[in-house]
């Protein structure tokens, strides 16, 4: 039976206001982001973090009042050390300082840095009062195909989360820490797969040298890429191979052969993507009353009989029979309800 992600949730609401900042300094003790952290806040910290544990990868989900913090020599060799931080600024603004780099990140922005080293950081939100968050990835070393000494010009440095592979990554984390639920525990090692792929990617991009970046993880990352544009264009009619391959810079040809290992093509991946939004919708009772053909137009099918055949080759029915045999039974139930209320109205 599949179990959800694995994944614990700190909240200091859980404990009286006076405990609350204690408390959070007892939970920052055990993870490698180990600090010295100073707060307008102690007297009530109100705080809370949803760490997801996905094998090669851990995320955290934070929201905490502003705060200042400092990761002295000292505080190095009482934590575990070797792990890289990733950080998505969500509201507030962060400043990151690591071996005389500065970077100032807002809502949408990246830093990146590494635990071994001292740093000083500081998360404040605009009016001093509102409380902050972020999503912060803890990646080992050797989860990276880069060296530390090739990723020490990004240290506390500042990366976009708003155009290009920042904002596929940035969109990646927001959704699966916001909605872990949604995932199941055997997936954790893929998802911490695609995550390491689209950082390491991020990553090479600015330091302006992609190529240190192994094949197989810009291809997986590219991959990734496609699949999200297929995703949020598929209501457009026009979406095709070579639309997908011109919106990406590649060619054709290129766009193919990155299919070749997921046992489908870029047709057929868009053509499934499209059944699956069609085959949700008719099962939706809130869209019963569309006609059929509005929702097969609204996922990019705009011929009638070229998308009934494909709906019956999919999934062995028509899409008349599908939605009939999903919502009759919703309708008889409440039917019954209503006659229900009615009898005990009257």
């Amino acid at each position: 039976m599949d179990t959800e992600l694995k994944r614990q949730v700190f909240d200091t609401e859980q404990v009286p206001a006076a405990h609350r900042f204690g408390l959070w300094l007892d939970m920052l003790a055990g993870t490698p982001g180990l600090m010295r952290v100073r707060t307008e806040h102690a007297d009530n910290f109100v705080a809370r973090s949803e760490f997801l544990d996905l094998g090669p990868m851990q995320l955290v989900r934070h929201r905490y009042p502003s705060l200042d913090g400092v990761r002295t020599r000292k505080l190095i060799q009482r934590s575990d050390a070797d792990y890289y931080v990733l950080a998505l600024t969500l509201a507030g603004t962060g400043v990151a300082d690591q071996d005389g780099q500065r970077g100032v990140c807002r809502p949408g922005d990246f830093t990146f840095y590494d635990c071994a080293r001292p740093q000083e950081l500081s998360h404040h939100g605009d009016d001093g009062h509102q409380p902050v968050s972020s999503v912060v990835a803890f990646i080992p070393y050797d989860a990276l195909p880069l060296t530390r000494r090739r990723l020490a010009p990004l240290f506390a440095g500042r990366m976009s989360g708003t155009e290009g592979v920042g904002a596929l990554l940035a969109d990646y984390l927001i959704r699966l820490s916001a909605h872990p639920e949604q995932y199941h525990a055997a997936d954790a090692e893929r998802l911490a797969g695609v995550g390491l792929d689209l950082v390491s990617t991020m990553l090479g991009r600015h330091l302006v040298s992609e190529d240190a970046v192994p094949t197989e993880v810009r291809r997986r990352a590219l991959l990734a890429q496609v699949r999200s544009h297929v995703r949020q264009q598929l209501g457009d009619a026009a979406l095709s191979p070579q639309s997908v391959a011109d919106a990406h810079h590649v060619s054709l040809r290129s766009l193919h052969r990155l299919f070749e290992a997921e046992e489908t093509t870029v047709a057929a991946y868009i053509r499934d993507e499209r059944l699956e939004r069609c085959r949700r919708d008719l099962a939706d009772p809130a869209l019963g009353d569309r006609p059929i053909q509005a929702i097969a137009g609204r996922w990019g099918f705009r011929d009638k009989a070229h998308f009934s055949r494909a709906f019956r080759t999919a999934y062995g029915e028509t899409p008349q029979a599908y939605r009939a045999r999903h919502l009759d039974p919703a309708r008889i139930v409440n039917t019954a309800a209503s006659a229900i209320n009615s009898e005990q109205t009257y």
